[in-house]
């Protein structure tokens, strides 16, 4: 038989887990006002950059006395930041629940040689967070980009620990309630739920982080766009816009863009409104369907952003090819653009639902997908 093609496609068919969809009114024209061929160092270009950083604070509800900084390398820079200057005084555990918790539990145990407790869990569970000793330096991600699970909250996470929390939230930052005082280290990336440009990252630290900084010097060199102290003391001006290489100041314009779009449509509350409701849509999808499910397996941890699925039609034969073959096909009909699973987990699909996404264009996808799945079924059958 010849299956329907659905009637309505998406205006906006692109659900990449990064770089994401950029905000609805995004415009070229809007970066105009951008001080490009200006030193970053220039008046301008500070004030740019300090905007960004107090206009993220507010946003975020971040506290007054945590600083925050644009680094270099993305979300990834700041972690491994992060890591390099503060881990190494204190006994660590690396938690791992998704591709890139597993990075970093590489580069502490491989790279740093640090003494660490490596707790790991398969892709669609998560460690149980009252499990972990948060006396020692606890390094995790909030949301898993890959796997499509989050912390549930933050409330395994005692306000008298005495290790440093280090939380990669790049995938949950704007989209999710993230408990500051439980956050020591708190690291994102523009390109995630507000679909800025990629490689610059934001690194936020807590009083407790900055006390470390200035009291511990680690035993290995840091390269200098690691650097955060000098003389012992925390070098103030990279929270305050004076970053430690060169930004692209397009890319400042871009984020500060974006923060407008965030704060005329109602701020954090509302951000995390349309990530809710886009990834409400999927679960109520796969809900009514046998044949496609969350690849978390506890809907409390079910990420709002990443939305990873499964397929579990006993049907298919090889769940790779099949995933691979449905997302070829959701792509060639230009209504689902980069929505195939991460390369290092499970098979199926994963489709980004941060708040830049509009909620109908998740809705105007979805029969595709019911499409896709049924027009590779019918394939699969004939080749058999």
């Amino acid at each position: 038989m010849t299956l329907d093609h659905p009637a309505t496609r998406p205006a906006n068919p692109r659900f990449s887990s990064g770089p994401c969809a950029k905000p609805p009114t995004f415009a070229l024209e809007k970066l105009a006002d951008a001080p490009l061929g200006r030193s970053h160092r220039a008046s301008v270009g500070k004030a740019r950059l300090k905007d960004a950083i107090e206009r993220t604070r507010a946003l975020l509800g971040v506290p007054a006395d945590y600083r925050i900084g644009i680094v270099p390398a993305s979300d990834t820079g700041a972690v491994e930041m992060a890591m390099w200057s503060l881990l190494g005084a204190r006994k660590a555990t690396m938690v791992a629940w998704e591709s890139f918790g597993a990075g970093w539990v590489t580069d502490a145990v491989k790279q740093l040689k640090i003494d660490a407790e490596v707790r790991a869990a398969d892709y669609g569970d998560i460690v149980d967070p009252a499990s972990i000793d948060w006396n020692t330096d606890v390094v995790f991600t909030w949301n898993g980009t890959t796997s499509g699970v989050r912390m549930p909250n933050g409330d395994a996470i005692p306000a008298d620990r005495e290790g440093l929390t280090i939380c990669d939230a790049t995938s949950a930052a704007f989209a999710q309630a993230l408990p500051w005082e439980k956050l020591d280290v708190t690291t994102f990336s523009w390109q995630k739920v507000m679909g800025g440009e990629a490689a610059h990252g934001m690194l936020i630290l807590s009083p407790r982080a900055v006390e470390r900084l200035e009291s511990y010097t680690p035993p290995w060199p840091l390269p200098k766009i690691f650097r955060l102290t000098k003389g012992g003391k925390l070098i103030e001006g990279i929270f305050s816009g004076e970053t430690i290489n060169t930004p692209s100041m397009l890319a400042v314009e871009d984020y500060l863009l974006a923060l407008s779009w965030a704060e005329e449509i109602g701020g954090l509350p509302a951000l995390m409104a349309r990530a809710n409701a886009n990834a409400q849509a999927i679960w109520d999808f796969c809900a009514a369907r046998d044949w496609i499910d969350n690849l978390a397996a506890d809907p409390a941890t079910r990420s709002n952003t990443s939305v990873c699925l499964k397929f579990t039609d006993p049907r298919i034969a090889d769940g790779a090819a099949f995933a691979k073959a449905v997302q070829k096909r959701l792509e060639a009909e230009g209504v689902a653009l980069d929505v195939g699973a991460y390369r290092d987990a499970p098979p199926g699909l994963r489709i980004w639902c941060g708040a830049t996404v509009e909620t109908a264009d998740i809705e105007a996808m979805l029969p595709w997908l019911d499409w896709a799945f049924h027009a590779e079924i019918e394939a699969q059958a004939r080749a058999a």
